[in-house]
């Protein structure tokens, strides 16, 4: 199927990624990723070394034949399949992503599945396509007997971190967080535009408008950025403003090394996103200030670090 908004392309593209911690001590090197990541045997695990470690494992298909998300109630059916694909990014974060397209109409009688699965990662509706409810709803999260692919991102987490190359011991305790996003093509010519919320927990969503002919897969593929890089933040956040003024050297020493070691050099925004996209991150960048919190949030950690090298400096040469 061709990109949003083309005459034969979709009208819609809705994705939800989840990111987390890999669950053992090291990273991962890229032979240990790729064997993560082999999640079938007919397609290989693509790595890629610049400008940063990264696996991503080839697409899985999950076949549906549902009722699609609508905040209306308006009743609408679609038959396909969802796509779901894993990546580790410097043998280090695990993401889990699911997501699909959809045109503006399909038939209107249920085909048989041979007229899917030709379709890869397109849900076909019967009949047409609410498209403003199906966004709205999606963002706003299923009701009982509307589709969730959220479990399917999950259920592709849970499987690589129960991989026994893995020892189970993090350096650092942290939140998973899931990201659900839609995709439809931008009105008349308009620029790029993103609306980026946040809750308590842990979900972000994200409303996407992208340029015709952007492929749902480049659509995943910034979303799953976004979905790093606020991972990142909240997680380096969330670690700074835990530690407070009585914790002991030692403990405040170690959560600021492993920081250090594990995700500070992991910040490297649009680094795999589409160039097309790059005004995406750009827009969500100047509103929120992500680049500039993050600056400051690693200047704190190595201010820290240098305060703790003079301190312990100065305290041996007073023993002394």
């Amino acid at each position: 199927m061709s990109g949003l908004g083309t005459t034969s392309g979709p009208v819609l593209a809705c994705g939800e990624v989840h990111t987390c911690l890999l669950p053992t001590s090291d990273a991962v090197d890229e032979r240990a990723a790729e064997q993560l990541l082999r999640l079938r045997t007919d397609e290989p695990v693509r790595l890629s070394r610049h400008p940063s470690r990264y696996a991503v494992s080839p697409g899985l298909l999950t076949g549906v034949d549902c009722w699609m998300p609508s905040v209306t109630g308006t009743r609408s059916r679609a038959v396909g399949t969802v796509t779901a694909r894993a990546a580790i990014v410097e043998g280090r974060v695990l993401q889990s992503s699911a997501y699909f397209s959809a045109p503006a109409c399909g038939p209107d009688r249920r085909q048989s599945w041979g007229h899917y699965l030709v379709r890869p990662g397109c849900l076909i509706p019967v009949g047409r396509l609410p498209v403003r409810s199906v966004a709205e709803g999606f963002l706003a999260g299923p009701r009982q007997n509307e589709l969730d692919i959220g479990p399917i991102a999950e259920s592709l987490t849970a499987r690589i971190s129960r991989h026994r190359i893995l020892d189970l011991s993090p350096p650092l305790t942290t939140a998973d967080t899931s990201l659900r996003w839609t995709a439809t093509p931008a009105a008349g010519g308009k620029e790029t535009s993103v609306l980026f919320t946040k809750a308590d927990d842990g979900l972000r969503t994200v409303e996407l408008r992208l340029p015709h002919a952007t492929t749902p897969a480049a659509a995943a593929g910034l979303c799953e950025d976004l979905a790093l890089h606020d991972w990142l933040l909240t997680t380096v956040a969330y670690k700074l403003d835990g530690l407070q003024a009585g914790y002991e050297d030692s403990r405040l020493l170690k959560v600021l090394c492993s920081l250090v070691d594990h995700l500070l050099h992991l910040w490297m925004p649009l680094s795999r996103v589409d160039r097309t996209l790059h005004t995406a991150w750009e827009e969500l960048d100047e509103n929120s200030g992500y680049s500039r919190q993050w600056n400051a949030l690693a200047q704190r950690i190595r201010d820290q670090l240098v305060l703790r090298a003079v301190r312990s400096r100065s305290e041996l040469l007073t023993s002394d």
